[in-house]
C-alpha cells in the first residue's frame, strides 16, 4: 500500500484549488488575476506532491525543454496580464509535456466509466482495443 505524506496531501489540495481557479478564471472571460493565482497554486501543488527536485527534473529534461518553455512562458504571460495569449501558449506546452500520459489517462477513464458510447471513444483515444481476441 502506498503511503501518502502530509506534504503530498497539501499538494493535492493546492493543485485542486489551482485547477479550480484556472477554470473559474476562464469562465469569467480570462480574468488574469484568477488565472495567475491558479497557475501559481497548481505549480506549487505539483512541487509539494512530487518534490522540488523531481519537479525541476521533470520540467528541465533535455527532450522536454521546448514544451517546458512554452508552458512556463504561458504562465509568465498570464502573470504579466496577457491572459488569452498566455493560456494558448500554456495549453500548447501542457499538451506537449503530457502527451505521453494522455493514452494511459484515457484508458483509465474508459475502464472507470462504464458508459458504452463514452468507453468506445476513450478506447479509440487511448489506442487500446476492447475485443477479447
Amino acid at each position: 500500500m502506498i503511503t501518502i505524506t502530509e506534504f503530498q496531501k497539501i499538494g493535492v489540495g493546492l493543485s485542486g484549488f489551482g485547477m479550480f481557479f484556472v477554470l473559474f478564471g476562464i469562465l469569467l472571460y480570462f480574468d488574469s488575476v484568477l488565472l495567475a493565482f491558479g497557475n501559481i497554486l497548481f505549480l506549487s501543488g505539483l512541487a509539494f506532491i512530487i518534490g522540488l527536485r523531481r519537479t525541476a527534473h521533470f520540467f528541465f529534461q533535455r527532450q522536454k525543454l521546448r514544451s517546458s518553455a512554452f508552458f512556463l512562458g504561458g504562465v509568465a504571460l498570464v502573470i504579466l496580464r496577457w491572459p488569452r495569449i498566455g493560456m494558448l501558449v500554456e495549453t500548447y506546452g501542457f499538451v506537449l509535456l503530457f502527451k505521453s500520459f494522455f493514452p494511459m489517462a484515457f484508458g483509465f477513464l474508459a475502464t472507470a466509466l462504464n458508459i458504452p458510447f463514452l468507453t468506445t471513444i476513450l478506447n479509440k483515444l487511448s489506442g487500446s482495443s476492447s475485443s477479447m481476441v
